[in-house]
């Protein structure tokens, strides 16, 4: 492999299809659907940039520690890692979402709010949730849970969850309610420091390219 090789670290799904447009803009195209391949790595048209798969909670650790150069992550995701040696030139305004509270229909959030009981909240999003809530002075017992959050107020297992939100109607569907946003979630580019002094170039042609090619802020 080519020392001057540039590794981008992007997640399936929604991250991976936002981010395809960005890429274009800068020249590089993707030769696999990650959806049909088995591949981890995966070719570009550009023979000296490729893309790795990784889990979306991986996205910041293979760039902080230079399993990649650069990356696309949720700006959830790099708050509950920490964003330690990495440089985040730019909010790239996609896969927009939002870090909300929910809660049963029937459980009466603001009165537990108000009279500072102790509040039992499942989320994977640990560091988030636990500053929005010492913010408002409450008291909360953290449940860590990686998938399925929904379950949790049903199953009698939390009296709150702390997830991301798009639509909604997942919590819909569950009979739960949103009942406080605590912060707008959009993807950034990270970049490793190092990569950065020493593939300087390649590197921010990449960045200027997606920079030009961000979508613009709807009102």
């Amino acid at each position: 492999m080519s020392s001057n090789m540039i590794t981008l670290a992007l997640s399936k799904g929604r991250i991976f299809e936002e981010t395809l447009p960005l890429l274009a803009a800068a020249g590089i195209e993707v030769l696999e659907d990650p959806e049909k391949s088995r591949k981890l790595i995966l070719p570009t048209n550009q023979p000296d940039v490729r893309v790795v798969l990784v889990r979306a909670s991986d996205v910041p650790t293979y760039v902080e520690y230079g399993g990649a150069d650069l990356g696309v992550t949720g700006k959830d995701t790099l708050i509950e890692h920490g964003s330690q040696g990495l440089y985040q030139p730019l909010d790239l305004r996609i896969a927009k979402c939002r870090v909300s509270v929910a809660v049963r229909k029937d459980f009466d959030y603001e009165r537990a709010v108000k009279q500072g009981s102790r509040l039992k909240v499942a989320t994977k999003y640990t560091s988030i949730a636990r500053e929005f809530f010492a913010t408002k002075g409450v008291h909360v017992d953290m449940v860590k849970l990686y998938g399925s959050m929904e379950l949790a107020p049903l199953t009698g297992l939390a009296d709150a969850i702390v997830d991301l939100v798009s639509t909604g109607n997942t919590l819909k569907a569950n009979h739960l309610v949103e009942v406080e946003r605590i912060m707008d979630i959009s993807s950034l580019l990270v970049v490793n420091q190092a990569a950065l002094k020493l593939k300087r170039e390649p590197l921010r042609r990449i960045i200027d390219a997606f920079a030009s090619a961000i979508p613009a802020e709807k009102n």
